[in-house]
């Protein structure tokens, strides 16, 4: 196990742990959360024998391998899918070997080393370095293109593919999912879910912490404290201990009179139905954490202009592209209150119909309108590189409105994080979250009346995740939202609309069956790169060349399925000896004597034994149900892999 024992850290003379205690059993996946600063990349840092503690004592199993997802990535000339393969060490180490023992003639050496090669699945390396590369979004024609020709965002879909290359006991994963979409993301939650061992997660997207991780362990106030449960399960907790100041509560009824307010609204739609009442199930769950956001820095909103117009934009049978259609006969109306979100695959056109709407991209057929007092409000996945890195925040607001009073800009600054000397920092000494948050502060700033929001939560932490949903859920104009974070869309559009196949179209499913859809677009698509190219799923290429490699595949996923059967029979065997244990307690209770009063004493104790014995086959049994229903998933997940 992994083992932190008051540990303290200081970094850069400020303290970010003190007297911490950590206790992180094999096997668990955790999500560690807390605000910028407080430490998660510190702790990573420790665990990987960068720095020290300063003082207590920290421990982890000397034989673990661990994974750990590198930032940067070189201009390589090398192939990408060889750069995957260096992920697996000692499949590299084996395949010199192998070279300098062909070269010298040592057949016994050559003979051992092949053996080696078996039994590290070297037979199946490729294979399986290609499968991670597709289910994060690479197609068939980039496997060997070479690592320099792909832009950053690609780069580190690389490193993520060449972590999870990486045979480990322990992975460490930092914000994984920045530079995925949404099917890469759906992809990575199922590959999570069936990795055996240790995983520590950080991550600003709940809907994936909640769909992976069992623990969170948050860091607040130098102390790291593990909560049982995913991240929703801890903002119940949080907010449950935070709900008792009165303060708290007033803020939680306004945010939950905020929300029936758009809940209502939406529901007000009869065609939606179905979406509906997946918002509403939402809504009682939001509104039982608002607390725990309680002490958020972020307040901010979005203000409406003072004139609106009716359609805001429309556009009609347009053409949409470059310099070649990829949208064809594209019909859309954006009125003041519309909030849609696009879905659709990887290039499927979502921000070219964004970037159309916002006016940076000429349509290439078709009619458009815009509105007299249109507003627009746009924030694009490049919107960073605007920033003038030599100029500060209040600099930034000041060029846009040089009539405004100093104050003024600070208070409004202030609304997203920006206080005190922040506001007069240079912007390029800020991280990319900051920056993010200065240019969403901008956007607010102009007053628009719609607002074009392509990818807006990259870089942003949790809090401010949260604060844009609230502001987004107050704006009364007309929004188009584009994000692969689940929790914005399902909290903050009325319409899904699905962009595939060029064309623009209302979806009327939910996030739920949207996901679905997606993975069988994408298994439709594998298939038909694999009868173009005229061969078979990688697996089953590797049947026909090599019976074993088959049966080495079947025995690495029983492999992966020992941890959660162990659990489950562990549990099992507790709970068959609490209740021997409560039986002969109510054996005992069936004696008569003991209810005379001069046994008081002794039926007490055995009356207080009975209810801790119930209790804690009420706990295990409860346990065991849920590490049941984790095999039983398990089992599924696996399955399908091999499949």
């Amino acid at each position: 196990m992994i083992k932190l024992s008051n540990v303290s850290i200081l970094r850069g003379g400020k303290r970010l742990l003190s007297d911490s205690n950590l206790v992180i059993h094999p096997g668990q996946k955790i999500g560690l959360t807390g605000v910028n600063g407080s430490g998660k990349s510190t702790l990573f840092a420790l665990i990987l024998g960068n720095i020290h503690a300063d003082n207590g004592d920290f421990s982890i199993p000397s034989g673990w391998r661990i994974a750990h997802m590198a930032q940067e990535v070189e201009a390589l000339e090398q192939a990408a899918v060889e750069y995957v393969l260096d992920g697996d060490h000692e499949l590299r180490r084996i395949e010199r070997g192998i070279a300098e023992a062909e070269a010298s003639g040592d057949d016994n050496a050559l003979a051992r080393l092949h053996a080696d090669f078996d039994a590290h699945h070297g037979y199946t390396a490729r294979s399986r370095a290609e499968q991670l590369m597709h289910g994060l979004g690479f197609n068939q024609g980039q496997i060997n293109r070479s690592v320099k020709d792909f832009s950053g965002g690609w780069r580190m879909r690389l490193n993520l593919a060449r972590t999870l290359m990486c045979p480990s006991e322990l992975l460490l994963l930092d914000e994984p999912t920045n530079h995925l979409d949404m099917d890469a993301i759906l992809w990575l939650e199922e590959w999570l879910k069936c990795y055996p061992g240790t995983l520590l997660l950080i991550s600003h997207d709940r809907d994936f912490l909640d769909n992976i991780v069992e623990n969170i362990a948050h860091i607040e106030k130098q102390e790291i404290t593990l909560y049982r449960g995913n991240y929703s399960a801890f903002e119940r907790i949080r907010s449950e201990r935070l709900a008792q100041q009165q303060v708290i509560f007033e803020r939680q009824q306004r945010e939950q009179e905020r929300l029936t307010k758009f809940i209502e609204r939406f529901r007000a739609k009869a065609t939606k139905a179905r979406q509906a009442q997946s918002r509403i199930k939402a809504l009682a769950r939001m509104e039982s954490v608002a607390p725990a956001h309680i002490d958020s820095p972020f307040t901010f909103r979005f203000p409406l202009s003072d004139k609106l117009s009716s359609p805001l934009i429309s556009v009609r049978d347009a053409g949409l592209g470059y310099d070649v259609e990829i949208l064809k006969k594209v019909t859309l109306s954006l009125q003041p209150g519309d909030s849609i979100g696009l879905l659709g695959p990887n290039g499927a056109g979502k921000s070219t119909l964004v970037k159309t709407l916002a006016g940076e991209l000429q349509k290439l057929a078709g009619e458009e309108q815009r509105g007299e007092h249109l507003r627009i409000g746009y924030f694009a996945q490049h919107q960073l590189e605007a920033l003038d890195m030599k100029a500060s925040p209040a600099t930034h607001i000041q060029r846009m409105s040089p009539e405004a009073r100093e104050q003024q800009i600070k208070d409004f600054l202030g609304s997203f994080g920006f206080r005190g000397e922040k506001v007069d920092e240079l912007v390029g000494s800020f991280s990319g979250g900051e920056q993010a948050r200065l240019a969403l502060a901008m956007i607010a700033w102009q007053k628009p009346n719609l607002l074009l929001l392509d990818e807006p939560t990259n870089h942003l932490d949790l809090e401010m995740r949260h604060a844009l949903t609230m502001a987004l859920q107050e704006f009364d104009g007309a929004m188009v939202l584009v994000s692969h974070d689940r929790h914005l869309l399902r909290y903050t559009v009325n319409d899904l609309y699905l962009v595939h196949d060029g064309k623009v179209d209302v979806y009327e499913g939910d996030l739920d069956e949207y996901s679905s859809w997606l993975a069988k677009i994408k298994r439709e698509e594998v298939n038909k790169a694999n009868e173009l190219e005229g061969t078979v799923p990688s697996e089953l290429r590797v049947t026909a060349q090599d019976k074993k490699a088959k049966k080495r595949l079947e025995a690495e996923l029983r492999q992966k399925l020992r941890p959660y059967r162990q659990a489950v029979e562990k549990l099992e065997n507790q709970l068959d000896k609490l209740q021997q244990e409560l039986a002969k307690i109510e054996e005992q209770l069936g004696d008569m004597s003991l209810y005379e009063d001069s046994a008081r004493d002794q039926l007490k104790k055995l009356l207080d034994k009975q209810a801790e014995l119930s209790k804690q086959a009420s706990d295990v049994e409860e346990q065991w149900m849920l590490a049941s229903e984790e095999l039983e998933t398990a089992e599924e997940n696996l399955t399908n892999l091999a499949d």
